[in-house]
Formats: C-alpha cells, structure tokens, sequence
C-alpha cells in the first residue's frame, strides 16, 4: 500500500486528501450537527396549573401619611407663665405638666366668688314667702356657678398634656403673658398654638376620592397603602367618609381618611403614600395566565391541554373576571389541571398560542432564557 502511494504523484496525492477530509466533516454533520440541530428544533410546550387565587377589586388614591393625633393645647386662663417644664421633641404622656401660671388673681377671683355664694346661702336662709326663697335660691345659683367657674380658672393654671406623644411646637417661655387678649399670632392674625403634641402610635393617610368611585366604599373596608421608597404595603381601614365635596376643579371629589392598621415601624409624617381601597376581595378564586386562554371569532372560549398522545387539545371554559395577569375560569377546570401556555419552535420565531387577553407571544426565537411560566400567575393574595 505504501508503495502504491509513493508511485502517485503529489497532485493525485493532494486531491486524495481533501477528498477525505470533506467525507469525514460530511459525516460528522450528517450524523452530528445535523441530529443536534433536528432536536433542538421540536416543539417545546409550556403548562401551567390551575391554581386558586384572590382576586379584588379596589379604588386608587394617593395621599400623604400623617400622625392620626396632632392636638394644639393652648391656656384657657389669663396670667403669667412661671414654669415651662417641656421642651421640643420631648415626649409626654397624658396628664404631664406643660406651663404653669401665676395664680394670685385666680385665687382672689375664687375666694371672692365663693365669699358671693356663702352671702347668698345666708339671704336664702333668712328667707320668707315664696317669692323670696325664689330670689334668693336664684342668686345661690348663679354665685355657685361664680365658683365653678373661678375654680375651673384656678385648675387652669397648670396646662397638662390631653393626649399622649411628641412636642413639636412649645410657643411659651417664662414671663410671657398669656390669655385671650394676649396669645401669639401667627402671619394673618390668626392665633399660634402654645403646644403642638403630635402622636406617633397612630398614623392615617388622607385621600381623595371621585364622585364615581365614592359610592363603591364604605367605613370598615380594608386598604393597602404603599410608602414612598417601601415596595411592601402595610394595611389600614376607612376609617371617615366626607359627605361634603373638597374639590375646587369643577369635579366632585370627598375626602376619605385611612387608618394605618399594620406594622407602623419606622413611619414618617409627610410621606407620600398610594393607596388602594378594596370594595370587594374573593378567596379561593380558580385561575389560569390569561395568556392562556383564546377567544374564538364566534366567542367561544378555550384553553389547551396536552392529551395522552402528546398532542394539544382545545378545551371550552367559561371564564370570570379578568384582574392583572389572570382569567377566572368558572366551568371547565378544576384546581391543578395543567393548560398550554405556549408552544415554541427554538429558532422558528413565535409560538404556537397566544393569549387574547393581556397576553401576548415570546420575542422572535422562542421565550427568553430562564423563563418561568409560573410568573405569569398573577393576582394579589391579602389577609
């Protein structure tokens, strides 16, 4: 053989190899690459289960978090402040000593008024005849409530905490006058609060509400508020209603006060706030992607299932309420049954279904990588 091969020439020689290596790399494609490329061009189908959901309905607002308890305290009594035993940022609890003042006219005030009532009490004894016990019962009447009122003065002196939480206004010092005639105003006259007491247990959202939607919630419905910078929402309830439009745009809309019900760590006054009020929540709701459902021209509705020789079948559903990303199915399925969600050829571009509502088809070569067909289940699920 080897003699053979050296009485070719090298041209011969040269042919013979190419010829070869072209046989061997068409054999190597033909059985290899070939197969591969056949494999990996079948039909891949994608399922997912029927699953049991929550599905509701809910208005959209937004608004700003504010603490539920902000009280302005002020004197009720004239005087001169002698104590301020508070200062700003410091918290309180109901009943603590915010001010004092002076008490040398209060208690003149009392002692003369209850010095009035002792002398009406003494006519009222020495009195005669109907229409003088009459008189003077009605002059002991009005000096007793000479007294009430000079000891609720007196009480007044010492200004305490009605509620409990954080001072954010203290507007007294000591030596400053305080009364009706004599209380700090603010820009236009009007009247500056000594004390601002700001709770910081109890939040609520403000919101605004359409004349359409106000008519679909009522008190007591639950909502989920989303914090600005938070992506998980804490909960709350209607808490008010407004019978009285606030809107100034010539479209109706009343004011709606949420309270925060959930986790209330770490809540800030002034945040902005989303707010979602659901009218109408249900459990245990049978759903599919609604990629996955077809609507036919004569309006009838499918889902596909793999049958026991691997093909695809149309099944006729009924289907709900459509909310994110799911169908309700009513008649048809029942939980855990497997559907089509797609049916690809890798390399062909598109697929095989598409869905008719919020669905779609993958891009051109088949789903992304790493698709998960079980994303596509949408819906909100809330306690």
């Amino acid at each position: 053989m080897q003699h053979v091969w050296r009485r070719t020439t090298p041209l011969t020689r040269t042919v013979t190899a190419v010829v070869v290596v072209a046989l061997v790399g068409a054999a190597v494609w033909w059985f290899g690459i070939r197969d591969a490329s056949a494999a990996s061009a079948a039909p891949v189908t994608r399922t997912v289960a029927a699953s049991l959901t929550t599905m509701q309905k809910s208005v959209s607002a937004s608004g700003t978090l504010t603490p539920s308890v902000q009280q302005d305290v002020s004197f009720e009594v004239s005087g001169t402040v002698t104590g301020v035993p508070v200062a700003v940022g410091q918290a309180v609890t109901v009943g603590q000593t915010l001010a004092t003042v002076d008490t040398l006219q209060l208690t003149a005030d009392l002692l003369q008024a209850k010095a009035t009532l002792a002398s009406a009490q003494a006519k009222l004894a020495d009195a005669s005849g109907t229409a003088q016990i009459a008189a003077a019962q009605a002059q002991v009447d009005v000096a007793q409530s000479g007294v009430d009122t000079a000891q609720a003065a007196m009480d007044g002196a010492t200004l305490t905490a009605p509620v409990a939480g954080l001072l954010t206004a203290v507007n007294l010092e000591v030596g400053d006058a305080v009364g009706s005639s004599s209380a700090p105003s603010g820009s236009g006259g009007e009247t500056t609060a000594q004390f601002t007491i700001v709770g910081t247990e109890a939040w609520q959202v403000d919101v605004t509400v359409s004349d359409a939607d106000v008519a679909l919630i009522e008190v007591g419905d639950q909502a989920e508020v989303t914090l600005d910078g938070a992506t998980d929402p804490v909960f709350g309830t209607i808490s008010e209603i407004g019978l009285l439009s606030t809107s100034d745009t010539g479209v109706a809309a009343y004011p709606v006060a949420v309270a925060v019900t959930g986790d209330q760590e770490g809540l800030h006054d002034g945040v902005a706030a989303e707010v979602e009020l659901v009218y109408e929540r249900r459990t245990d709701v049978l759903t599919v992607p609604s990629l996955a459902v077809t609507t036919t021209t004569d309006g009838t509705t499918t889902v596909q299932q793999v049958g026991a020789d691997g093909e695809t079948v149309d099944v006729p559903v009924t289907v709900g309420e459509t909310s994110g990303n799911v169908t309700e199915i009513t008649e048809g399925l029942s939980e855990g049954d497997e559907v089509v969600l797609a049916t690809f050829t890798p390399g062909t571009g598109g697929t095989g279904r598409q869905g008719t509502q919020d669905g779609g088809t993958f891009p051109e070569g088949g789903p992304p990588e790493g698709f998960d067909p079980t994303q596509m289940q949408g819906g909100r699920t809330n306690g």
